[in-house]
């Protein structure tokens, strides 16, 4: 179960200064800034150790951005026990770096962990931020994930992603026989656990606002239907009584609906299910295919893929489902669309001439931006803030073990992909907005 933080400002008065360091993520390919994350300190042993290991999931999480390059610890000048007093900036400055992360962690008498972290300004030699957290000790990877979101902010001024979660289907066996099973993580690849047990395919879970549901297809006893579950109890209900084969689900931003496909007469049509009443909408009638449903981050607005103009493309359509219109318009077909949380653009796959990508796009069309292509990469997700995207790649295998199937991240600007680790092959990721 997920804790609750009680949070305190830390305050430092300093000489106000002309400028302060800052990155600006909207440039194409920005050069990591040179940041200093030193081991928080501890009085006892094991605070010691608890400092360390924190002091490692911020740097992580931080370099994993591609916006932060954390220095060595070994080309450090200052000692720990100095700078808890005070930062001398002319050895950070030796070493290069901009800014400085220091911190404290201390277990109080009623069992508690205090975490205090401070970020500076090297060149301005002034605090930018600086806050404590209270939590049980176990919490402590969690309080991480918050300070490199803190760090993140103030250094972009825009929200960060860290301390967030990532549902996913973790694949294994041999493609003839493929398990497929519904798995849970950190966004780091952490705190893994499986939520079933692979007797039923699962595919394309994604997480209600709340985080504590997910919803997702199960060929539970060999027919499809679309379910809701709840991670807590590990309870799963079915999503409607429709007498066709339901797929593709995403909650609404208010997680009070579901839209999702559903199988009419043999055709693929958009279906909307109000969780409260339990009442359903039909929002598309077309003999075409529209599929992968996706409501706007202000729920006026779906978008969706369908062939209704002859081959497969991404469409908006008001959230009662009227004004359907197409949005693409180049070369190939394009599927999966995502509305990202920020509302200004439309993550999708594209297919052409036997090459994989995923793009981005404006809600109106323009401005497409191919971020990267494989022989097989698909199902894109956003990170809360708006500004990455994970998604899978297929690489084609030899002999028995077949493909392999890994979860990537990606920024906008394309430059930095990173694989996420997971204990087995993995696809259909979906990420968790920031916990509250």
């Amino acid at each position: 179960m997920l804790r609750k933080l009680l949070v305190i400002g830390l305050m430092f008065l300093a000489q106000p200064a002309l400028a302060e360091v800052r990155i600006d993520i909207t440039q194409g390919n920005v050069k990591p800034l040179p940041v200093a994350i030193t081991d928080f300190q501890g009085v006892k042993g094991s605070e010691g150790q608890l400092g360390q290991d924190i002091s490692r999931v911020i740097a992580a999480d931080l370099e994993r951005s591609g916006l932060f390059k954390p220095i060595d610890k070994r080309a450090f000048i200052q000692s720990a026990e100095s700078l808890a007093v005070q930062p001398r900036f002319g050895d950070w400055r030796q070493i290069n770096a901009q800014a400085l992360v220091q911190g404290r962690v201390e277990v109080q008498p009623d069992g508690r962990l205090r975490t205090e972290f401070r970020l500076w300004d090297v060149y301005a030699e002034q605090q930018m931020v600086g806050q404590a957290y209270f939590t049980s000790p176990t919490n402590w990877r969690r309080v991480a994930h918050i300070v490199a979101d803190a760090i993140y902010k103030r250094l972009t001024g825009e929200d960060g992603y860290f301390d967030t979660q990532i549902v996913y289907v973790a694949e294994s066996g041999l493609m003839t026989r493929r398990v497929k099973r519904l798995a849970i993580m950190d966004q780091d690849g952490e705190n893994h656990k499986f939520l079933t047990d692979g007797s039923d395919l699962v595919v394309t879970p994604r997480f209600a606002p709340n985080l504590r549901e997910i919803t997702y297809l199960s060929f539970y006893r060999n027919t499809p239907r679309v379910y809701i579950l709840n991670i807590d109890t590990g309870r799963r209900e079915v999503v409607g009584d429709f007498p066709g084969m339901t797929y593709a689900p995403r909650f609404s931003n208010d997680g009070n609906k579901v839209v999702m496909s559903v199988s009419v007469d043999g055709n693929s049509e958009i279906f909307e299910m109000d969780l409260r009443t339990r009442r359903s909408m039909r929002l598309t009638d077309h003999p075409a295919i529209d599929t992968s449903p996706s409501y706007s981050p202000d729920g006026s607005q779906i978008t969706f893929n369908s062939d209704r103009g002859g081959t497969q493309q991404l469409y908006v359509m008001n959230a009662d489902g009227t004004n359907p219109h197409r949005i693409s318009f180049g070369d190939g077909r394009y599927g999966t669309p995502v509305w990202s949380p920020r509302g200004d653009l439309i993550a999708f796959t594209k297919m052409k001439s036997g090459t994989f990508y995923i793009g981005v796009m404006r809600p109106d069309g323009s401005g497409e931006r191919l971020l990267t292509e494989g022989y097989l990469v698909e199902a894109p997700t956003w990170a809360p803030n708006g500004r990455v995207l994970m998604f899978f790649r297929q690489r084609q295998g030899k002999g028995a073990g077949g493909d392999s199937f890994k979860l990537y991240s990606i920024d906008l600007t394309g430059y930095n992909e990173r694989q996420v680790v997971t204990p087995m092959d993995a696809s259909d990721p979906a990420w968790s907005p920031l916990i509250p």
